[in-house]
């Protein structure tokens, strides 16, 4: 991008060439008429950690793919202060073992905090499968330095009864137990299928009825609650301090839909219990980086005051 600079009678004095290295790093360069060169300078972009904000790594997830390392230098120089990821399979985070992606996270500036993760045995009475499972990921995300891991449940339409309700509460509270003898949390996240009805009565509460506190946190997806139908504020007030993590979501860019109220979702910060904020994009109107900087002023500016 060139800017064309002009005196008070119309006449270029010094063009100025932008060269954008990716959406956190600039260089610029001046020249005069003759196009030689004046001067040049690089800006590299580096906000405010200040307010402690995380990003959910599947909005860059092609970024992650194509260059970790790179992606989460230009985030943490955006101001994120942390990573959640959902990746973890065979041991390793994006081809990375737990060590070696920690350490490529902290160089960036940043924290590997939260860790999606996902095993839904067939019989929730089998505590080898459950053990042997979650001890080897425990141990994993331990080597990490991760403070919670975080589960989520694609099975919720297929389910019929109360008691199937409660065979899955059942397991979540074994892993939170397992967790929690790690000195790791455990959190639920939900999605919209959670307030569907089974015998009467809403999914998601039931979870949050029968699980045990001291094990089971839940992460509320607010953009996913407004797909549900309902409001996250309702929640936070019915089961306060549950909801130790918010995904901030919007249909696309953040604030930018108008369907969700965040500013008054954000007023329930201390009810809900929350000290984990992410941001989290899946539709894009820009560049998915560009979007997720976005993402990050929406909060930093008009959220979290």
């Amino acid at each position: 991008m060139t800017m064309q600079d002009k005196d008070l009678n119309g006449n270029n004095t010094m063009k100025v060439d932008f060269n954008f290295q990716n959406y956190t790093d600039v260089i610029l360069e001046g020249f005069d008429n003759e196009n030689q060169s004046l001067w040049k300078t690089r800006y590299i972009k580096n906000n405010p950690k200040n307010k402690n904000i995380g990003i959910q790594l599947v909005s860059v997830h092609d970024n992650m793919l194509d260059n970790p390392e790179e992606t989460l230098i230009q985030l943490g120089r955006m101001g994120y202060s942390y990573v959640e990821t959902f990746v973890y399979k065979n041991g390793s985070f994006y081809g990375q073992t737990p060590k070696q992606f920690k350490a490529m996270v902290e160089k960036s500036g940043m924290k590997f905090l939260g860790s999606m993760t996902f095993f839904d045995p067939e019989d929730k009475n089998d505590d080898t499968v459950i053990n042997t499972w979650w001890n080897k990921t425990i141990q994993d995300h331990k080597k990490a330095g991760v403070e919670y891991l975080s589960t989520s449940n694609s099975k919720l339409k297929d389910i019929k009864t109360v008691k199937e309700l409660q065979e899955y509460s059942n397991y979540y509270n074994k892993v939170g137990k397992l967790c929690k003898e790690n000195g790791l949390k455990f959190v639920y996240h939900n999605h919209a299928d959670e307030f569907l009805k089974v015998e009467g009565v809403t999914i998601y509460d039931y979870f949050l009825q029968n699980t045990n506190p001291e094990y089971v946190y839940f992460q509320s997806d607010v953009y996913w609650m407004q797909v549900g139908g309902v409001n996250p504020v309702d929640y936070f007030k019915n089961y306060p301090n549950r909801f130790i993590s918010w995904h901030v979501k919007d249909y696309k860019e953040l604030g930018e839909s108008g369907k969700i109220d965040f500013k008054d979702i954000f007023n329930y910060q201390e009810i809900a219990g929350v000290q984990y904020i992410l941001s989290e994009v899946e539709d894009y109107s820009f560049p998915p980086l560009f979007s997720v900087s976005l993402a990050w002023e929406y909060i930093y500016y008009e959220l979290l005051k």
